[in-house]
Formats: C-alpha cells, sequence, structure tokens
C-alpha cells in the first residue's frame, strides 16, 4: 500500500473516530515550498461534512496521524492545509526497494488482458518521409512503447497508401520524363526519385492548365481536361482492371519507395510487427455494407448509394458506398478493423495516430463500428495531432517544399557536431565516436522537442532551438546522464551494498529527489491512459532539474562520511536508470560520454 493510501485511510479513520462521520476521499497535493512537509490534505472540502474551524480540524487529523502513522513524525497547519513531515526512514525503505529494480516504473505484460494494436506513419507511396511525417512516427512509436511500459500487449502497424491517383501521378511522370532514372543509375534514395517525379507531374500540370486557359477554357474546365491529369486517371483504370504492364511499374516503383522508407524508419529509430496495403484492403468492408443494411444500420438511398445516419448521435449523413457500388475511405477502414482482429483475435482496441484534420472521420468510423456490433469498438482510440509548422511557414509536397525527414535528421546531427566542438568536450574521441554521439543528440534534440509538447497542439519547429544543451531539451537532459556516469567511474569503492534506513538522515536535496523518483510508476501509468508522451518527457525533466540542484548544493564523491558516498552514488545512479528507461519510452538513447 502507498503511503497516500495509508494517509486516506488514517485520514478517514481519524474524521470517523473524532466526529462520528464517513468520507468517502481525502484530497491531497504537494506542500508548498515554503512550509515544512512532503504531502498536504487539503482540509476545506470536509467543511461539507464537518462544522468548525479547519485549522481546528487539520490539528485534530494531524495528531491523530503522528500518534497512529509510524513514518509521521510532524505536521503543521497552515489555514485549510494540513501539511504532513514524512520520516526519513521511510523514504530509505522506499529507495532500499527499488534500488536493484532496474525496470521499476515498468509493469510486466499482463497476458490475461487483450492485447492494443498501434498504427502510425501510413504515408503515401510517392514521395519521401517529411517533418509531418516525423512527427507522427514519432508520436506513434513512443505511445506504443508506453503502453508495454504500463503493462499492455502491444502490436505496431500501419497502413501503407499504396494505391490511388496521386500513385499514378508519379508514375505517370517517370514514364514521360524519367530516362530509365533507378535508384542505382542516379544514387538517390528510391523514395526521393519517385518523390521528384510527383513534383515534376505537378510542375507539367500547372503548365497544361495555363495552355488551356490561354485558349480560352475556364480555370475550372483546364484543370479537369488537362491531358496529363486524363492520362494518369486512364493509368489509375488499367492499373484497377489489373493491367500487366501498368501492374509492373507500380510494383518497381513501390519497390524503390520501401526502401527508401526502410532507411528513413532506421533512421528514425522506429520499427512495425506488421503491415497492411491499401491494394490488399480497399475492397474489404464492402460485405459489412451489406450487413448493416440488412440490420437497419446503413440505409439505401434511391440512387443506389449507402448511407449511415447518424444525425441523432450528432454528425451527419455519410456515404459507405457510391451508387455505382465502389467503396469510400469509410468503407475501407471499416473492413480493415475488422480485418485486422481477425488477423490478430487477442487485439481488443485499436490506436490510430492521424492528424487532427481526419477526427471527424474516426468519430464517425468509430460510431459505425460499435452500430455494426463489435464489442472492441468502444476501445478505439484517435491520437489526434496538430500540425508541425516551420519559421518559414507550411509545407506542400506538390510544390516540393517540404522538409525531407532524411535531411531532417542529417541537419540534427550535424547541427549536434557543431554545438559540440564549440563547447570543447570531446578530447580522446574517434571520428566514428564523435558522428554517432553527434546522431544520437541530434535525434534525442528532435524526438524530445516534438515529444515534450502535448500531442493536440500544433509545434512551430525550430533546429536550432531543439539542440541547446541549457533548459528543456533532449541534449539538457542526454548530458546530465552523462554526467552521472562519469560520477559512477570515478567512484573508487564498492556503492552496491544496501544501507540500513536507521544508518541514514537525509539531506533535503537527497529527499526530494527521492520523493520524484517515486512519481515515475504514476507517470507511466498516466501518460498510457492519456496517450501522451509530453507526460514522460517533462517529468524527466523535472528529474533532472532536481538532480542538478542536488548536485549543486551536495557533495557527492566528496561526502564527509563513507555512508553518504555510498548513498548518493546509489541515488545518482537510480536517476540515471530512471532517466535511460524514461527515454527509451520516447525512443531516445542516451550517450555514456559527452
Amino acid at each position: 500500500m502507498s503511503l497516500q493510501q495509508t494517509l486516506s485511510n488514517q485520514v478517514k479513520q481519524a474524521v470517523s473516530a473524532t466526529y462520528n462521520i464517513e468520507i468517502n476521499t481525502v484530497e491531497f497535493q504537494a506542500t508548498r515550498k515554503e512550509f515544512a512537509g512532503d504531502i498536504t490534505v487539503v482540509i476545506f472540502p470536509m467543511l461539507r461534512f464537518i462544522k468548525g474551524n479547519p485549522v481546528q480540524i487539520g490539528t485534530v487529523i494531524g495528531n491523530y496521524l503522528v500518534k497512529n502513522v509510524t513514518d509521521v513524525k510532524a505536521f503543521n497547519v497552515v489555514k485549510g492545509f494540513l501539511n504532513i513531515e514524512i520520516s526519513d526512514s521511510y523514504y530509505c525503505n522506499f529507495f532500499n526497494e527499488i534500488i536493484n529494480n532496474d525496470t521499476y516504473g515498468f509493469v510486466s505484460p499482463n497476458t490475461d488482458e487483450k492485447s492494443i494494436m498501434v498504427e502510425y506513419s501510413s504515408p503515401n507511396t510517392n514521395k519521401p518521409l517529411h517533418l509531418g511525417h516525423v512527427r507522427n512516427n514519432l508520436l506513434g512509436y513512443s505511445v506504443a512503447e508506453i503502453l508495454k511500459a504500463s503493462g499492455k500487449k502491444v502490436y505496431k502497424t500501419q497502413i501503407i497508401n499504396d494505391r490511388g491517383i496521386h500513385i499514378c501521378k508519379s508514375m505517370l511522370a517517370w514514364e514521360l520524363f524519367g530516362n530509365n532514372e533507378t535508384p542505382e543509375n542516379t544514387g538517390l534514395k528510391g523514395d526521393k526519385l519517385v518523390g521528384n517525379y510527383y513534383v515534376k507531374f505537378d510542375q507539367e500540370y500547372k503548365k497544361e492548365i495555363q495552355d488551356l486557359i490561354s485558349k480560352g477554357k475556364t480555370e475550372a474546365d483546364a484543370k479537369k481536361q488537362a491531358p496529363i491529369l486524363l492520362e494518369a486517371q486512364n493509368m489509375l483504370q488499367k492499373w484497377e482492371a489489373g493491367d500487366e504492364d501498368v501492374v509492373e511499374l507500380w510494383k518497381k516503383m513501390n519497390g524503390w519507395v520501401y526502401d527508401g522508407f526502410n532507411i528513413t524508419y532506421k533512421n528514425l529509430g522506429v520499427d512495425f510487427d506488421t503491415l497492411y496495403y491499401e491494394s490488399n484492403t480497399y475492397l474489404l468492408g464492402k460485405e459489412f455494407v451489406a450487413e448493416g443494411l440488412k440490420s437497419g444500420v446503413f440505409i439505401k438511398e434511391e440512387d443506389g448509394s449507402v448511407w449511415c445516419d447518424l444525425t441523432e448521435d450528432g454528425l451527419d449523413k455519410k456515404i459507405v458506398q457510391r451508387a455505382d457500388g465502389t467503396a469510400v475511405y469509410m468503407t475501407q477502414d471499416i473492413g480493415t478493423a475488422i480485418q485486422r482482429i481477425k488477423d490478430f483475435p487477442d487485439v481488443g482496441g485499436m490506436v490510430y495516430t492521424v492528424g487532427n484534420e481526419q477526427d471527424y472521420h474516426f468519430q464517425v468510423l468509430f460510431l459505425i463500428l460499435k452500430k455494426l456490433g463489435f464489442e472492441w469498438a468502444k476501445n478505439l482510440y484517435h491520437l489526434s495531432y496538430g500540425m508541425v509548422d516551420l519559421p518559414s511557414g507550411k509545407m506542400k509536397s506538390r510544390e516540393g517544399t517540404v522538409v525531407d525527414a532524411d535531411d531532417l535528421v542529417d541537419e540534427m546531427s550535424a547541427t549536434a557536431g557543431e554545438i559540440s566542438e564549440e563547447l570543447g568536450k570531446l578530447d580522446g574521441y574517434s571520428d566514428s565516436e564523435k558522428q554517432a554521439l553527434y546522431k544520437t543528440i541530434g535525434l534525442g534534440a528532435l524526438k524530445y522537442y516534438i515529444l515534450k509538447v502535448d500531442p493536440k497542439k500544433r509545434i512551430l519547429f525550430d533546429p536550432k532551438e531543439s539542440i541547446d544543451f541549457q533548459g528543456n531539451t533532449g541534449p539538457f537532459i542526454q548530458y546530465t546522464y552523462a554526467r552521472i556516469q562519469a560520477i559512477i567511474r570515478k567512484a573508487d569503492f564498492d556503492f552496491s551494498v544496501t544501507l540500513s534506513a536507521v544508518e541514514k538522515t537525509l539531506h533535503p536535496k537527497e529527499k526530494e529527489l527521492i520523493k520524484q523518483l517515486q512519481l515515475f510508476p504514476e507517470v507511466v501509468q498516466n501518460a498510457a491512459a492519456q496517450h501522451s508522451p509530453a507526460l514522460i518527457a517533462n517529468y524527466t525533466y523535472d528529474l533532472v532539474k532536481g538532480f542538478n540542484s542536488f548536485y549543486q548544493n551536495v557533495s557527492i564523491l566528496g561526502a564527509d562520511s563513507v555512508t553518504d558516498k555510498i548513498f548518493r552514488v546509489q541515488l545518482s545512479n537510480k536517476v540515471a536508470l530512471t532517466i535511460k528507461n524514461a527515454f527509451s519510452t520516447l525512443g531516445i538513447q542516451v550517450p555514456e560520454r559527452m
């Protein structure tokens, strides 16, 4: 039982014994720094049940706790706040309990519970991954890791958008202008090569539009009648009809893109357990349209189109099948969700990492799946996130003004190298060690900058600002971890012994650090429940701030007693391990030296 649970039970008993009144809940908060105490009971909510002066009520409860709870050593009451001081031995005993637990804060998977599938990335195969995809990947991967740490079994997946008119635009432009360019003969990553032709298509399309307008067409007609667009639409029809040449070209160019994506994923440090392809799933869901018609979930209009009327649920009518019998994206998403449960029967919920422009789509999707009677539909979650903006403005794929993910990673590593060289702390490093360190720092800066922000908020991403060795940044936290490793390397004594709680009187900074460590398991669970890596990121920053205050105010290796030396190295080591574990859920590595 936690200290807070113990105190809560004892406060309820104190109220019952003194006032003959039962209260259901006790409100706690951290004690304000200007008052003595480690945890505070808020008395004001009790005044609804207990008539009296809040200071007197707090004093009565405080005396009861000192008498009945071993670890309560003193208290003070300030207005309606009962500040409770906890004994050093309690914190020392707690620390001894966690000192040898390398996975402290993490929970082993519960095999009796249903698994969760987390979808992220899900790119189009007509261009490389860009900064927007980076936020998607980092969020999805981190949420999957946090869910694992909280005790869930997790499958990571993506659905690759490998078909449609946008794919044909790249294919057609390559056919028309490519001169048989390949990744091998150009030295370009396959996704970049294909992306160049997506941009090329747009350039030629705009030229044709202007040409048609100059010949008297309206802009609207010119956009529909541009020959290159008509060719792309014809190519899509051929693909859907299984034309051998078109399908062969599609396979070849998609293969180039997949090879390129895999390099980017490796550079970002993200992975997947299973993949789905839109080319295999776009016809899924149609059978459930038929079932929905039978059960009354869907209705057929006079023109033959099928709809789901969600107006009574506060939404609108949504088409699920066109009049010609073809599926829409909603139909496909319904079918894909159901297929995933068939493929992985132990999955009981799914997380979709998709930008907030799709909020309404997922509201509708989840509601339709519930209406179709799928029990697991109540465990679907849209991990909605805001756009990533740059100081220069929005990104546009068609115009080639995106920030390429690979270029961004390279830029982050280069910037980390420049700053590290300026600080001059890399004596004795080989060139390969330096390059590996630069990448660790650069990626850590990128990931932390993006993940420390609540997913729902838009981000203005500034690469230079993210690589700062001071403040709430990845490099600042990584540097603190490396500093602790340096302390441990210098410790020329055995600090693996367990100290008795009675041997040690805690310095206030030591106690603050232990209290910070106590919070970690709860932070992991809250981050999992809220699907928010920002909670882990900002907890880690607070822990690091606490350690640096401890480091500046307390001598570690130069402590007066052997007991203090051992304890402080142990405490430093535990902080470092907690930083490492917390950062692992964010997909961030920590360097042993910096």
